[in-house]
């Protein structure tokens, strides 16, 4: 049977649910199935099974899986990842411990930091040295990296993180001791630096690497096992994974470096709110997506997620920046909190209600869910507020249990047990978390958020975008076709992509063209054969950029390059643009100093298909509500009669006066007291905000 490259599916496996979408030239269908954590596949295939049996189709139709997961997360953060060893130049086995030094609460004198991924018997030194500039200083000692193998052989080390000092300038020992391991510890798996992160400064690079290597059994034992599942269904078409980066690659580079997945389900939310940006001609964006574990914010400008070289997992002291292991890899950037539909409600120490960041995920879930909760959570305050009809949760997949959710809150025993009120609290410090973490996060990005408009998705975030963009001054929110599995839409809508990045320090009054043109067509080689694999022959581009600083600095920011070898009188051109990005990022520029490229960063993509788009038309006559129901308004603390409305009902050009509620298989859009709803012609539900002057305190 042929494959059809128009029907594809994506799947994200997230904290609580896994969202499966499956669209075909004849429409979208799409399914969210409570995540199963002992078999993270099982779900996933059982979601597939399902959509494919909705539309008539069989395994064989398929032209493309991309998948997302929260495997390579979920293992650093509750650290069940592989029994991982690490091999070191002799003397710095205590990186990982050391860190950078810097303390991210230095008022705490009890501040805690993240326990090392491998302790420190595990972490052994060799005698060997390389200088910054690659030299060799002192030759490797093979015999004692055969000492460490035979001890970490009767440890039972699944796993080895390999990381000598300067290792990205001179690749050598790290492939000498890579061989010699393969030889005396067959069958563990091997992670170089110099492959997962050849970039400067010890710590990130070790951690970074450590990760890696704690997470690829796991990740790579889970892959193949995907994989081999969906081929005797009778898939024939390629299974491709997201990366953190947003872009695409194949099942063998993400086995090989699956640290690049820990945030592919974001990322996948990112390029799904941008291709609806895309589409609207929107240049300033702020997409939230909330799911049942946390809430994702990211700022999209002129149709393009932000993106960083640098990710934090496993924060040990409330999300706070700094708190958790660094890993250099590349990712859209974004805010993460613990602020999703699964978020537990607690009293705390001083007596206040507080929400987060524990989540219920999906076993036992919130209270509401019947399968052993007993915590209250965020879903179970919407339950109470009248907001979530209870027969048709997830697209009816689960029931939720009204009487339950009333118990979990009145057990909290804050205001005589009042269950509505306390759902209004939890709604509110919620939302108000949500708010805060955006306005913080603009900041620091050096960023407004007036005149944005924000596209909410995620199963959670079309209940809450109301009340959160009343908080944030928005007065314009848009709600996607297909909010609820919003990520996995997003995989469908991302390339074929992989980034490679090398530390060559070069002088820009001293350049080494040279060299760094030999370094740039080394990576673009290597990241070009990463990408053909999955292209199908599909036309590639590329970006190339540095991250350059004034001498002295102690960070850089990234320049863009031309895609091009580079030629004597480009120094200009670079110390141009260097001065263009230095004057945005903080307000003007500093004469006279010289300048100094540390790493050098280079992706190949796929090109994307030209989004069509999507004109907006004026308002129709405003449709009756068929039926209301009381929802208690957390903003005013009164009960309010709200219009209930099926979306799928509902036709282009439609207006709705909030407040309202719209409900469809996999979320529920609020329409809050101070907005007016619309349907767009691309399926969209458009809030527009009646009063625009001011925002609701």
């Amino acid at each position: 049977m042929t494959t059809n490259p128009a029907v594809r599916i994506g799947a994200d496996i997230g904290g609580t649910f896994t969202d499966i979408v499956l669209e075909t030239p004849d429409g979208r269908y799409s399914t969210k199935i409570l995540t199963t954590y002992d078999a993270p596949e099982r779900a996933l295939l059982q979601g597939i099974e399902q959509l494919l049996g909705e539309a008539h189709l069989f395994p064989g139709d398929v032209g493309l899986v991309v998948h997302g997961t929260t495997l390579a997360t979920n293992a650093l953060i509750e650290r069940r990842g592989a029994r991982t060893a690490l091999l070191t130049t002799q003397g710095f086995r205590d990186v990982l411990d050391l860190g950078t030094e810097s303390r991210f609460d230095q008022y705490d004198i009890g501040m805690e930091k993240p326990a090392p991924l491998v302790a420190r018997r595990l972490r052994l030194g060799v005698p060997e040295r390389i200088a910054a500039d690659g030299a060799v200083l002192l030759p490797i000692d093979e015999a004692a990296v055969r000492a460490a193998a035979q001890s970490w052989a009767a440890d039972g080390i699944e796993s080895v993180a390999i990381a000598f000092l300067h290792s990205y300038a001179n690749d050598s020992h790290e492939r000498a001791a890579a061989r010699i391991l393969a030889e005396e510890l067959p069958g563990v798996s091997l992670s170089l630096s110099s492959e997962v992160s050849p970039e400067m400064r010890e710590y990130e690079r070790f951690s970074t690497t450590v990760a890696n290597a704690y997470v690829q059994p796991l990740v790579d034992h889970y892959l193949r096992r995907l994989d081999a599942r969906l081929h005797d269904m009778g898939f024939a078409c390629p299974l491709f994974l997201m990366l953190s980066s947003g872009g695409l690659t194949t099942v063998d580079t993400a086995a090989r470096f699956p640290v690049r997945l820990v945030e592919s389900g974001p990322a996948g939310g990112a390029i799904f709110a941008a291709s609806i940006a895309a589409e609207r001609g929107l240049d300033q964006v702020l997409a939230l997506d909330v799911g049942g574990t946390t809430a994702k914010i990211c700022l999209i400008d002129k149709g393009k997620p932000q993106s960083s070289q640098m990710f934090e997992v496993g924060r040990v002291h409330r999300f706070r920046k700094g708190s958790g292991l660094p890993l250099r890899i590349p990712v859209v950037e974004m805010v993460e909190i613990g602020a999703g539909g699964g978020s537990i409600a607690a009293v705390d120490a001083a007596g206040r209600l507080t929400v987060g960041p524990h989540s219920a995920g999906s076993e036992p879930g919130p209270a509401a869910y019947g399968r052993g909760g007993a915590r209250p959570t965020v879903t179970d305050a919407d339950l109470v507020l009248g907001r979530i009809d209870p027969a048709a949760f997830a697209g009816g997949m689960v029931t939720l249990d009204r009487a339950a959710a009333d118990g979990a809150l009145a057990g909290l025993g804050l205001w005589d047990g009042q269950a509505a009120t306390l759902a209004a609290g939890v709604s509110e410090i919620v939302d108000e978390t949500m708010a805060s973490a955006a306005r913080v996060h603009a900041i620091e990005q050096g960023q407004a958020l007036e005149g944005r408009t924000l596209i909410a998705f995620g199963g959670a975030a079309p209940l809450h975008a109301a009340r959160v963009a009343e908080k944030l001054g928005i007065d314009r929110v848009i709600v996607p076709r297909s909010a609820g599995v919003g990520s996995a839409v997003g995989f469908l809508r991302a390339p074929v992509a992989y980034e490679v990045a090398r530390s060559l320090p070069q002088r820009l009054d001293a350049f080494d063209f040279e060299a760094v043109n030999a370094a740039l067509t080394e990576m673009e080689a290597r990241a070009t054969a990463v990408v053909a694999t999955g292209a199908g022959g599909r036309p590639c581009g590329q970006t190339r950029l540095c991250l350059a600083r004034y001498c002295g600095q102690g960070y850089e920011i990234p320049v863009p390059l031309p895609a091009r070898p580079l030629a004597p009188g480009d120094e200009r051109l670079v110390l141009s643009a260097f001065e263009m990005v230095y004057r945005d990022q903080y307000g003007g520029v500093t004469i006279d100093m010289p300048i100094e490229i540390l790493t050098w960063r280079l992706s190949v993509w796929t090109e994307a298909e030209a989004m069509a788009p999507i004109a907006e038309i004026a308002g129709g006559a405003l449709v009756p509500p068929p039926a209301v129901r009381a929802v208690l308004d957390p903003a005013s603390g009164t009960l309010r009669d709200y219009g209930l409305f099926d979306r799928a009902a509902l036709s282009p050009g439609d207006r709705i006066a909030g407040p309202a509620l719209i409900a469809e298989p996999e979320t529920t859009t609020l329409v809050s007291p101070l907005f007016d709803a619309m349907l767009d012609p691309g399926g969209c539900i458009i809030l527009i905000r009646r009063v625009a002057e001011g925002a609701a305190s």
